[in-house]
C-alpha cells in the first residue's frame, strides 16, 4: 500500500505541473470549465468575462451573427447528462461535450470535444417550461434538444450559426 501512495504521489505532482501550464497558457484555471470557456473564446471569437465566476454569462460574441450576444459556455464530459441552465439571463449557451458515456462507469473518461452546441436561451426554456422540465443543475435535456442546435461536427437542423472551416479545423484538435 505504501508503494501505491508513493506512485499517486508522483502523478498528482506530474499532474500539478501539467495543470501550472495550462493556466500559465490559458490565463484561466486548468478546470474543465475554464479550459472549455478559453477554447470557446478562441474558436468562436467571444470576449470572456474579467472574472471566471459572473452570473449569468461567461462572455460575448465579438463578431459573426451574434454579435453582441451573450454566451455562457458549458464543457462536458457527456452534455447529455444534464445541463447547468443558471438561473441568471443570457442570450446563448455554447455547450462543448465529450462522447456519450458508456454503460459500466468508466473510472477515466478523457478530456475531449465530440460535439457542440449552441442553443438559444429562450428556446430552450420555453421547450422545457412546455414540457415541465424543472430547470437548474443537471437539467435534463432530450439527445433531440441538442442535435438542433449542433454546430460542430455537424450543424444541426435550427443551429444560429454555420462553423467556418477553421473553426471546424480548430475543435477537431480536442476530438
Amino acid at each position: 500500500m505504501t508503494e501505491t501512495l508513493r506512485q499517486l504521489a508522483a502523478l498528482l505532482r506530474d499532474r500539478d505541473e501539467l495543470d501550472a501550464r495550462i493556466a500559465a497558457l490559458t490565463g484561466r484555471s486548468a478546470q474543465p470549465g475554464d479550459i472549455g470557456e478559453f477554447i470557446a473564446a478562441q474558436v468562436f471569437d467571444i470576449e470572456l468575462a474579467d472574472t471566471a465566476n459572473q452570473a449569468g454569462y461567461d462572455g460575448t460574441f465579438r463578431s459573426g451573427p451574434l454579435v453582441g450576444r451573450t454566451v455562457n459556455v458549458k464543457a462536458y464530459g457527456d452534455a447529455f447528462a444534464g445541463l447547468d441552465i443558471s438561473p441568471h439571463p443570457c442570450d446563448h449557451y455554447l455547450i462543448l461535450s465529450g462522447p456519450a458515456r458508456p454503460p459500466g462507469g468508466l473510472r477515466h473518461h478523457r478530456w475531449r470535444i465530440s460535439a457542440a452546441y449552441l442553443l438559444d436561451t429562450r428556446r430552450l426554456l420555453a421547450t422545457l417550461a412546455a414540457r415541465g422540465v424543472k430547470v437548474g443543475i443537471a437539467t435534463s435535456v432530450r439527445r433531440a434538444d441538442l442535435e438542433v442546435a449542433q454546430v460542430f461536427p455537424t450543424p444541426g437542423a435550427h443551429a444560429p450559426i454555420r462553423l467556418t472551416p477553421e473553426q471546424t479545423a480548430l475543435l477537431s484538435l480536442f476530438t
